[in-house]
């Protein structure tokens, strides 16, 4: 399971969505989860449905792909799911024991559901098409009026693309020290809930080494390259808007009008 984790990962493919401007797809991808959180009914759900299977469509990234980052939130999607179906007060449906379903809290858990499925898929939608370095210059220049009220926004933008980008390292880290220790003898597929958890314990230090120094050699990478932040920097591929970001934007304000409109008709 660990190992199907997608976020922070790029996916090298020629597509629109790879070669737009990476300040369009994190406005883009702000705005879907806007949408989410504001759509409470299944005309909503259903153009956001729309919206997403038309960005995977054009992104070229396997289907197969993205749905198997979800495997990494199956824990939590179902307690997420089972809070709401059992823990909703109203018209009651089926009880079971002390349990019970009601119409409201169905109609919740899917909702909610169907929400964490979209924040996981949009969100490793932009990382699949965009490089660490593009992800850290699009969140400067978003952010770049910040810059007035003295926030680092360059470091920033750096610590939150190394961050993405040290998801997928870590992961193929941790399958490896799994691989090794199960040669070993460990076992990390046999007992309940938390036996297992508790088998993941011999990993976490080897890990923290690892990780640790993975940073090192990154920080000293840097120094020894002259890094001294965003003050002075110059790019080699400065980002400009083309017409293709254009009507992307003009799309998104669409989309959200739309949801907008339908959450206000219902």
């Amino acid at each position: 399971m660990i190992r199907d984790i997608t976020l922070g990962q790029y996916y090298p493919v020629d597509s629109v969505l790879h070669r737009m401007d990476p300040r369009t797809k994190l406005f883009g991808t702000m705005v879907f989860i806007i949408s989410l959180f504001l759509a409470d009914h299944i005309g909503a759900y259903a153009i956001a449905t729309v919206f997403l299977a038309s960005a995977i469509a054009i992104s070229r990234v396997p289907f197969k792909f993205m749905v198997r980052g979800l495997k990494a939130v199956v824990f939590l999607l179902l307690i997420s799911v089972s809070f709401n179906l059992f823990l909703t007060d109203g018209e009651v449906l089926v009880r079971l024991g002390f349990l019970r379903i009601t119409r409201e809290g169905l109609r919740m858990s899917c909702f909610m559901g169907l929400r964490l499925i979209y924040l996981v898929v949009g969100s490793s939608i932009m990382t699949l098409t965009t490089t660490p370095n593009q992800l850290t210059d699009g969140m400067e220049k978003s952010l770049g009026f910040l810059k007035a009220v003295k926030v680092p926004v360059h470091e920033i933008s750096m610590m939150m693309s190394i961050a993405l980008r040290f998801i997928p390292i870590l992961v193929e880290e941790t399958d490896k020290i799994m691989k090794a220790q199960m040669a070993r003898g460990a076992d990390f597929e046999s007992g309940n809930l938390i036996q297992k958890a508790k088998s993941m314990v011999p990993l976490l230090v080897p890990l923290f080494i690892s990780a640790f120094r993975r940073a090192t050699d990154l920080a000293m990478a840097m120094e020894a390259r002259c890094y001294r932040g965003g003050q002075g920097r110059t790019r080699m591929k400065p980002l400009r808007y083309s017409r293709r970001d254009h009507v992307a934007y003009v799309i998104y304000g669409v989309y959200l009008a739309a949801i907008i409109a339908v959450r206000a008709a219902l």
